[in-house]
């Protein structure tokens, strides 16, 4: 049996992902990873690894969704700490904040009901580093606090992504299975 390792995500346009660059060149020195400017996304829903038929029935679900295209802002820059939690190796995830993807995201939870668990907390970010360490963590969020994020950065989201990731040690490479047009 073959098993993928997928998940549903909006693509970013060049222009935000340039600015989303921009803002990476402004973070503080750390030790981890900035996430690479083509593994630029927001994810809409993690699936993990399904086998075929399980992708099949997802692929053939997701074509169901009719909701209309919508605008999205990029807002705020922050982080999840995951120092308490073992299933993470590294400390900080800094995201940046992408609005008004909810409808988008429980419609697809609704559509997958029965296949996936419900996102219990849905919050559209956009990793853009994960810390594994730093000098002085008090330190670094204040730094952190002192980068503004253009206002207006916005953008038309006309489709959505059922996409595969490929794990290796040179980094995930991801690859869309089917794309899905909105109205």
């Amino acid at each position: 049996m073959t098993f993928v390792r997928a998940f549903i995500s909006i693509e970013l346009p060049k222009n935000i992902i340039k600015e989303i660059d921009k803002i990476q060149k402004q973070l503080p020195e750390f030790k981890g990873k900035k996430t690479e400017s083509e593994n630029l996304h927001l994810t809409l829903k993690f699936l993990g690894n399904i086998d075929e038929d399980i992708l099949n029935e997802v692929k053939r679900r997701l074509r169901d969704i009719k909701l209309k295209k919508f605008l999205v802002e990029i807002s705020d820059l922050g982080v999840f700490d995951n120092r308490k939690s073992r299933k993470y190796e590294q400390q900080i995830i800094i995201w940046i904040k992408l609005t008004n993807c909810g409808a988008l995201q429980k419609e697809i939870d609704e559509m997958l009901s029965g296949f996936f668990e419900k996102e219990r907390r849905f919050m559209g970010h956009i990793t853009i580093g994960r810390v594994k360490s730093m000098k002085n963590k008090k330190n670094f969020l204040k730094e952190l606090k002192k980068i503004k994020i253009s206002s207006g950065l916005e953008f038309e989201v006309k489709n959505f992504k059922l996409k595969k990731s490929i794990l290796s040690s040179k980094g995930p490479k991801y690859e869309t299975i089917e794309e899905y047009s909105l109205v």
